[in-house]
C-alpha cells in the first residue's frame, strides 16, 4: 500500500462500457428498486451467474467486470432484449403512477396553500441490500423497508444516513470457534450510489458542522429507492484531518466521542444538506435517538430565520417532529457527559438562545439533576410533540420507561403511541410464493395497504402446491447451507473428515429450527440448549428428526456475545450435536435465505425486552411458523391457530428460574405439538394441519406484519397531523408559535395557584350497577380562564391497597364562577361494573395546539385522590427537595442567558 499523505495519488473513475442496447441496465442497477423485484434480478443473474454471486449480489460493480464479448452478444440476444424491455417498463411505471397516497390525499400533495407534505426520514442505518452494508440488523432493516414500502405507496419522502466507508463488520470465525470481525472498504465507485452534484459549481454538495476547535466538511452522496431519494452524509474528504475522516469510517465503532461526532453529522449535518439540496421537509421522523441532534438545528434556524426567541423555536420545530424509539432498555440509549456534550455543542448556545443548564435540560429525564447524563432519547422526547414505539408491548414498556419525564401523569397516558413495525413484502417473500399470490389472490395485493379482505382468497391455493413450494424452499436453503458450511470449514482449517460429517448431517427432508438475531445475551441464544439430553433426543430422533440453523453477530465489543457463539460452535462439532449449524456472517442474504427455507422460526427474548423483532415476520410472510416468548410483535400477533407461545407471558425476578421454566415449555411444544403436527402426514404425504396453520399466517400476517401497512399508518397517523400542526404555527411568521409559547409560559406562571378542593358526590356507600353518579369539584384557577383549561373526573376502579387502576379521564362541565374566587365543576359518569369503584379530578392545559404531546409539570391533582395517584407526583428517584419542587408545579423551561 502506497499511503496517500506519501505521494500525491491522481485517481479517475473507470465505469462500465455498456452497449446502448443494453443502457437500461445501467439505469436499473443504480436505483435500489431492483432489490425488491425479483425479474429485475434475474436480468443480472442472466448475464453471468458466477459473477453475480462473486460481487455479492452487486449489480453495479458487476456491470464493471462483466466480459465486453458477453455484453455485445447480450445486446443482439432478442429474447433477452425483451426481457429487459419489459423490467425496464415495469421500473419506470413505477416511478409515474399515481401512487396510493396522492389518490387518497391529492390536496397534500400539491401544498393547498402552503408548502407540500414532505417527510425526511432520519436513520444511522439502511439495510437496502446484502452488498451494501451499511447497516447492523433490525434498526437498518426496518429502516430500509421504510423507504421501499414509501417508493410503493407514494408517500412524499425523503432520507438520510451516514455513509459508512467500512460499514459494519463481516464476522467469521477462528479454529476455536471465537468471532472475529473485518472491515472491508465499500468501494463507492462500485455501489449502487452516485455523487450529488451542485449544477451552479459543478462540484458535490458539501456541507459543514461545527465540532471543538475546528469545521468538518461533509459530502452528501444519493441512492435511490424506487422514487424515495436517500441522502448519504461523508467526512472522507482530504480538507478534513484524518481523525475527521474517520468519522464516518465504521458504523458504530469507536469510542463514544466517535458517537457524538456521528450524531451531529448525521442530525445537524443533515438538516444543513436537505436545505443546501433544496428539500424543504415540513415532517421530519426521527427513527432511534442517533438523529435527535437534528431538533437542535431546527430550532436555532427558526430563531434566526423568525427573529423569535427559543420557546418559540421549539415549538414551532417540535410540531414537526415524530420520534420512534426502538430501545426498551435505558441502557440501550446514547447518553454523554454533561462535559463532553457542552465542550461539543458549546458554539450551539448562542444559536439556541439558552444558558449551558439549559441545553441540558433538554437531554435530562431530571433537569433538576445537575449530574444526570444527556440522554439522545430525552432530547427527542421534549422536542417532539409526536412519540411512538414499534409494537403495542413496546408502546407500553416506553410509557413505563420514560413516565418520570411526566411527573403526576399515570402511566397509560404518557404520550407515546405505537406503530407496530412491519417488514416489506416484495423484498422479503420468496418468488414462488409471489407467483401464487398473483396466481390466487391478487396481482396488487401489494400496493392497497388497507385492503385486508382480499388475503381470504390465500385459503384458495391448492395445499399441493403449497407445501411443493415449502419443500422447494428447504431443500434449496439445505443445498445452499451445505456450500456455505464447506467454505467456512474451509476457511476455519477443518480437515476434510469434519467438513464431510458437518456437511452430511443436513438433510432437505428434516424439520428445520431456525434461531437468527444479534447474539445479545438477553437473546438467550442458547436457551434450546438448556437440556442437553432432551435436545440429543430431539435431533437423533428417527422417526422425528430436527436440524438447528443458526446465525448472528455479537458486537465487537460483547465478549459474554462472543462466548455464546462459541458454546454453540463447540457443541455443533460433537457427534450427537451435528445436526446444529452454525451459519458465520449473519446479513440479508442469511436472513433472507433462512426465513424464506425454515420450518420453525425460533425467538426466545427475555420479555420485556425485545422492542419488536422483525425477523419473526419475515419468516411468517414465508409460511414459516413462529414459536417464541410473548414478546415485541408476538406478544400482539400470537393466536394459537397460527404458532406457538413459549409461556403465557410470565415475568421473573429470578433469571435461573425463567430459563428453566421456559426451555422446559420449548421442549414441551417441540414434543407434544410442533413435531407430532409437522410429521402428521396423510397417504399423499401432506401435513394437512400444518398446512392450514401455514394459511392462517400468510391470511393474517402478510397484510396486517407489512411494512406497507406500517407506513401507511405513519402516514395517517402521524405524517398528516404533524403536517398540519407544523404548517400552522410556522405560518405568519410563527404567529401561532409566538401565541403557543406564550400561553406555555402563562401555564407555567399561574400553575402554582390551581388547586382542586371541597370535592361532593350523591354517592353514599354503594350504588347499584350503571347508577349514575354526579361528582362536583371546586377548583381555584391561578387566574386562568376555564376555557384555558381542562377539568376531568379520572374515574375507574380501587384496589385493595388504594390504587386506582383501568381509569379513564372524563370532561367535566364549567358550571359557574363562585363567590370565594373558585370555579365550579360537575361531571356524571356511570361504573362499569360491580365492585370497589373510584375517582379523582385533576386539571390539565386544554390547547389545541398540543396535538401529540403534553407539558411535563402541567398536570395538578386533588390531593385526597387514591395512593396511586397521589405516588405519581413524586419524582421516582426518591424523596429529594426536586421531587417536591417537581410534584408543586412544572418543570422550568430553559433558561437563557
Amino acid at each position: 500500500m502506497l499511503p496517500a499523505g506519501q505521494a500525491n495519488v491522481r485517481s479517475f473513475r473507470v465505469v462500465p462500457s455498456v452497449p446502448e442496447a443494453l443502457q437500461p441496465l445501467l439505469e436499473i442497477a443504480h436505483n435500489l428498486w431492483w432489490t425488491w423485484h425479483p425479474e429485475a434480478v434475474d436480468l443480472f443473474i442472466r448475464l453471468d451467474r458466477d459473477l453475480w454471486e462473486s460481487t455479492g449480489h452487486n449489480p453495479v460493480k458487476m456491470l464493471g467486470q462483466v466480459d465486453q464479448e458477453l455484453l455485445e452478444r447480450v445486446a443482439r440476444d432478442q429474447s433477452y432484449l425483451h426481457a429487459l424491455a419489459l423490467v425496464h417498463a415495469r421500473f419506470t411505471d413505477h416511478a409515474q403512477r399515481a401512487s396510493w397516497f396522492e389518490r387518497q390525499y391529492p390536496t397534500v400533495c400539491e401544498g393547498n396553500g402552503g408548502l407540500p407534505l414532505r417527510v425526511a426520514y432520519f436513520s444511522a442505518e439502511f439495510g437496502l441490500t446484502e452488498c451494501f452494508q451499511i447497516y447492523s440488523g433490525g434498526l437498518g432493516g426496518l429502516a430500509g423497508d421504510h423507504l421501499k414500502s414509501a417508493s410503493e405507496l407514494g408517500i412524499p419522502l425523503c432520507a438520510v444516513g451516514l455513509l459508512y466507508r467500512n460499514g459494519y463488520f463481516h464476522q467469521y470465525l477462528n479454529a476455536d470457534g471465537y468471532q472475529q470481525e473485518t472491515y472491508p472498504d465499500l468501494d463507492f465507485p462500485n455501489q449502487p450510489i452516485r455523487r450529488l452534484i451542485d449544477p451552479e459549481t459543478g462540484e458535490q454538495y458539501r456541507v459543514h458542522v461545527e465540532l471543538p476547535d475546528r469545521d468538518v466538511t461533509i459530502g452528501v452522496w444519493q441512492a435511490m429507492v424506487g422514487r424515495v431519494p436517500l441522502y448519504l452524509l461523508d467526512t472522507n474528504f482530504p480538507e478534513n484531518s484524518r481523525a475527521d475522516r474517520d468519522i464516518t469510517r465504521t458504523l458504530y465503532g469507536g469510542d463514544i466521542e466517535t458517537r457524538i461526532q456521528q450524531e451531529i453529522v448525521l442530525g445537524i449535518g443533515g438538516i444543513r444538506a436537505l436545505e443546501k439540496i433544496g428539500e424543504k421537509p415540513t415532517v421530519c421522523h426521527i427513527n432511534e435517538g442517533h438523529a435527535a441532534f437534528l431538533c437542535l438545528e431546527r430550532i436555532a434556524r427558526l430563531r434566526e430565520q423568525h427573529g423569535v426567541g427559543f420557546e418559540e423555536a421549539k415549538e414551532a420545530a417540535a410540531a414537526g417532529n415524530l420520534f420512534t424509539t426502538h430501545t426498551p432498555v435505558p441502557a440501550g440509549i446514547d447518553r454523554f457527559a454533561p462535559d463532553l456534550l457542552e465542550r461539543y455543542l458549546g458554539r450551539f448556545i448562542g444559536r439556541l438562545g439558552v444558558d449551558r443548564d439549559g441545553l441540558l435540560a433538554l437531554g435530562r429525564a431530571n433537569p433538576f439533576d445537575k449530574n444526570e447524563f444527556f440522554s439522545m432519547a430525552v432530547l427527542a422526547l421534549r422536542c417532539a410533540q409526536f412519540c411512538n414505539g414499534v409494537s403495542k408491548l413496546h408502546g407500553a414498556v416506553s410509557r413505563n420507561m420514560w413516565q418520570h419525564i411526566w411527573p403526576g401523569l399515570p402511566e397509560g397516558e404518557v404520550p407515546i403511541g405505537h406503530v407496530t413495525n412491519g417488514v416489506h413484502p416484495r423484498t422479503w417473500i420468496h418468488k414462488g410464493l409471489v407467483e401464487l399470490y398473483d396466481r390466487y389472490v391478487d396481482p396488487e395485493w401489494q400496493l392497497d395497504p388497507t385492503d385486508h379482505h382480499t388475503w381470504l382468497a390465500v385459503y384458495d391455493i391448492p395445499d399441493e402446491e403449497l407445501w411443493a413450494f415449502r419443500n422447494e424452499q428447504r431443500r434449496s436453503l439445505i443445498a445452499w447451507c451445505r456450500s456455505r458450511l464447506r467454505k467456512q470449514l474451509i476457511a476455519r482449517g477443518a480437515p476434510a473428515e469434519q467438513i464431510d460429517r458437518a456437511t452430511g448431517a443436513l438433510d432437505p427432508n428434516t424439520f428445520t429450527i431456525g434461531f437468527a438475531r444479534r447474539f445479545a445475551t438477553y437473546k438467550r441464544g442458547t436457551l434450546l440448549m438448556r437440556d442437553l439430553e432432551r435436545l440429543k433426543a430431539l435431533l437423533n430422533n428417527t422417526n422425528r428428526p430436527v436440524q438447528v440453523l443458526i446465525a448472528g453477530k455479537a458486537h465487537p465489543a460483547d465478549g459474554p456475545g462472543k462466548s455464546l457463539i462459541r458454546d454453540i460452535v463447540k457443541l455443533s462439532e460433537t457427534s450427537d450435536f451435528r445436526h446444529i449449524v452454525f451459519l458465520e456472517d449473519y446479513d440479508i442474504e442469511v436472513a433472507r435465505r433462512m426465513t424464506q427455507g425454515c420450518d420453525i422460526w425460533l425467538n426466545t427474548p427475555k420479555r420485556g425486552m425485545e422492542a419488536s423483532g422483525t425477523s419473526g415476520m419475515k419468516a411468517a410472510l414465508n409460511g414459516v411458523i413462529n414459536c417464541s416468548i410473548l414478546d415485541g410483535w408476538w406478544d400482539e400477533a400470537y393466536e394459537a391457530r397460527r404458532g406457538f407461545a413459549i409461556g403465557r407471558g410470565e415475568s421473573y425476578e429470578d433469571q435461573n428460574l425463567a430459563d428453566d421454566v421456559e426451555s422446559k415449555a420449548l421442549y414441551d411444544l417441540l414434543e407434544r405439538q410442533i413435531l407430532p403436527e409437522f410429521y402428521d402426514r396423510t397417504e399423499d404425504n401432506m401435513p394437512k394441519a400444518w398446512l392450514t396453520r401455514i394459511k392462517h399466517n400468510l391470511r393474517h400476517f402478510t397484510p396486517q406484519y407489512s411494512t406497507n401497512r406500517m407506513v401507511a399508518e405513519y402516514a395517517e397517523n402521524y405524517y398528516l397531523m404533524a403536517h398540519g400542526l407544523s404548517g400552522s404555527l410556522q405560518a405568519n411568521e410563527l404567529d401561532q408559535a409566538r401565541q403557543l409559547a406564550e400561553q406555555l409560559r402563562r401555564y407555567r406562571r399561574q400553575w402554582p395557584g390551581i388547586k382542586v378542593r371541597n370535592i361532593t358526590t350523591d354517592v353514599r356507600g354503594s350504588v347499584p350497577v350503571r347508577t349514575p353518579v354526579h361528582v362536583q369539584a371546586e377548583v381555584d384557577l391561578g387566574g386562568l380562564q376555564p376555557k384555558e383549561l381542562r377539568v376531568q373526573l379520572y374515574a375507574g376502579e380501587v384496589t385493595s391497597l388504594g390504587d386506582l387502576v383501568d381509569a379513564s379521564p372524563l370532561d367535566m362541565t364549567h358550571v359557574e364562577a363562585l363567590s370565594s374566587g373558585a370555579h365550579l365543576f360537575r361531571a356524571e359518569y356511570l361504573p362499569g361494573g360491580s365492585g370497589r369503584r373510584g375517582y379523582a379530578v385533576r386539571v390539565m392545559p386544554r390547547d389545541e395546539r398540543l396535538l401529540g404531546t403534553l407539558i411535563p409539570g402541567l398536570i395538578a391533582w386533588d390531593q385526597d385522590a387514591p395512593t396511586h395517584i397521589n405516588a405519581n407526583l413524586s419524582h421516582e428517584r426518591g424523596a429529594t427537595q426536586t421531587q417536591q419542587h417537581q410534584a408543586a408545579g412544572p418543570a422550568p423551561a430553559p433558561s437563557h442567558p
